[in-house]
């Protein structure tokens, strides 16, 4: 019954914004801001990589990492990021959220710095060390998406829970923009004293020695902000629904709210007894209880994580091939090493900029507003028409004097990303299942989403070589499918994960016992069908 609430969890259900929200955003969104540039800055240097590491003078191209490195190198970083997801996700709920928080931005700052000092005396020895010490890294990165996302929603009121949870994930927005800002400088600073116009324009396809300071000092970077806000995670409070639901401290509970919301708030340490004895209450993760009640919701936030991140992750981390393929980006062998990356990184920041950033801010400002739903149905539903404006007429924009609408309509399904699934799926696991469930909960769906951006790593790194480049197969690459059916692939997976954001309920206005059921005496959510939900015309 609603009258069951406890008073320290009214209190932060409808608690008006205060300070204290804006700085749970900061502490958690910087982890995110870490993650985000840590992941995708590999995009800016493995070329980079390739020209320094494996150059060939007999090729056609200055370099070229070998297919099975430029997996690895793209891909081991979410194969950690997925296991660190599902233990610290499991770790959560059993030592609590903010014990196991430090661990993961400890490991996150060691492992940055580990990747661009990684060692060997040959190019095998140096991409092993990096490959091991980005697996860390993505363990450790694995471990924010469920700690962030529960600490924030257990955190905030429930009329504006789902802008601060938004607000978390859109720093990861900022990371991706800072990461090609970075990588603009360093290889501005380098370009500039090593190839001073107009010199560098005559050493087309030289790489100089000091390159290789480049792609070090931008993985090493991305140490900097985490290990910033590490004083200020260890100094946060446990979540009072961790403390009262799951460790069943009453005294606890309300003592650390009364500080944080400042107000008086009465320990009800025999009513959470009386809670958390319940029978709807107990059952575990692979209980049959868990399964009629849970079993559909865990499925719907799985799969549309999945299919999301297929897309959202081929287009980010093989951007620069999809901007060479459509020759926005000149030939490699037209240009020297660093003039390379800076292309690549100004194009990588000008579409974070114009499509990636905003398209998670409007989430930010319209969630509350308009629902989870609807906003995950329509970012799908616009993600599947701009993939399929670009790969229709594939040929079209690839011709002379078409670019700029090329890289408008690509930058539009990164807006429509940000602005739909690729927030709300993060969103929506940190609001539906029970407190003592919450964050493995949501690390399994972070971690099928990782399973999702696995296959867009390996997978469009294949799928997207042209069949008929010979040059290509030369290099051990197989024939692939193109760029263009690519994207019809990518479009299939964005129909599917609307059809499976039907399983998704809809938690606007709702407090996260009224979404659990740990609030009732008897289970009131529906097994098998989403809430009815009312969408705004």
């Amino acid at each position: 019954m609603a009258g069951d609430q406890l008073q320290v969890l009214n209190a932060l259900d409808v608690a008006k914004t205060q300070l204290y929200h804006f700085t749970a955003i900061v502490i958690a969104g910087m982890g995110f801001f870490t993650d985000a540039y840590d992941l995708f800055c590999i995009s800016l240097v493995t070329k980079l990589l390739g020209r320094i590491y494996y150059f060939d003078p007999t090729s056609t191209t200055p370099g070229t990492l070998p297919p099975n490195i430029a997996a690895a190198v793209n891909g081991v970083a979410f194969c950690g990021t997925l296991s660190g997801q599902l233990f610290f996700g499991w770790l959560g709920d059993k030592m609590g959220r903010k014990r196991v928080y430090g661990m993961t931005l400890m490991l996150m700052v060691i492992c940055s710095i580990a990747s661009g000092l990684s060692f060997g005396h040959t190019a095998k020895g140096v991409m092993t060390t990096l490959c091991f010490f980005r697996f860390w890294l993505g363990f450790g990165i694995g471990g924010d998406y469920p700690l962030s996302a529960t600490i924030m929603s257990e955190y905030a009121n429930k009329k504006t829970r789902g802008a601060f949870i938004a607000a978390v994930f859109a720093m990861q927005g900022f990371g991706i923009l800072t990461g090609g800002i970075v990588a603009l400088i360093v290889s501005a600073a380098f370009r500039n004293h090593f190839y001073a116009p107009p010199y560098y324009i005559d050493r087309a396809g030289s790489t100089v020695p000091e390159a290789d300071f480049i792609w070090r000092i931008i993985l090493m970077l991305g140490a900097a902000p985490a290990a910033v806000t590490y004083y200020w995670r260890m100094k946060m409070p446990e979540t009072a629904r961790y403390t009262a639901l799951v460790a069943k401290n009453a005294k606890q509970a309300a003592a650390d709210m009364s500080k944080v919301l400042q107000v008086e708030i009465m320990e009800e340490q025999e009513k959470i007894e009386h809670i958390t004895m319940r029978e709807t209450n107990n059952f575990g993760l692979f209980s049959r209880e868990f399964a009629r009640r849970h079993g559909l919701h865990l499925l719907g936030t799985t799969t549309t994580w999945f299919l999301l991140d297929i897309a959202f992750y081929s287009q980010n981390l093989f951007q620069k091939d999809i901007f060479s393929a459509i020759n926005w980006i000149p030939k490699a062998q037209t240009m020297n090493a660093i003039e390379e990356v800076f292309r690549i990184a100004r194009a990588q920041t000008l579409i974070a900029l114009c499509g990636t950033v905003p398209g998670y801010w409007f989430t930010v400002g319209l969630i509350d507003i308009i629902g989870r739903f609807f906003i995950q149905m329509m970012g799908f539903f616009f993600m599947i028409v701009f993939m399929l404006g670009l790969a229709i007429p594939y040929h079209h924009w690839t011709t002379a004097g078409n670019h700029i609408g090329f890289v408008i309509m690509y930058g539009l399904t990164f807006f429509f990303a940000n602005f739909g699934p690729n927030s709300t799926t993060f969103i929506v696991p940190a609001e539906i299942f029970p407190a003592r469930l919450r964050s493995t909960c949501h690390g399994i769906s972070a971690a099928a989403g990782k399973a999702g951006a696995i296959v867009g790593a390996f997978g469009f790194l294949y799928a997207a070589q042209d069949k008929h480049d010979a040059s290509k197969r030369d290099k051990g690459y197989p024939p692939g499918i193109g760029v263009r059916n690519a994207l019809f692939v990518l479009a299939a997976c964005n129909f599917l994960g609307l059809v499976f954001t039907l399983l998704v309920p809809e938690s606007k206005g709702k407090s996260l016992e009224e979404m659990s059921g740990e609030n009732e005496e008897e289970p009131q959510m529906e097994p098998a069908a989403p809430y009815t939900r009312t969408v705004p015309i």
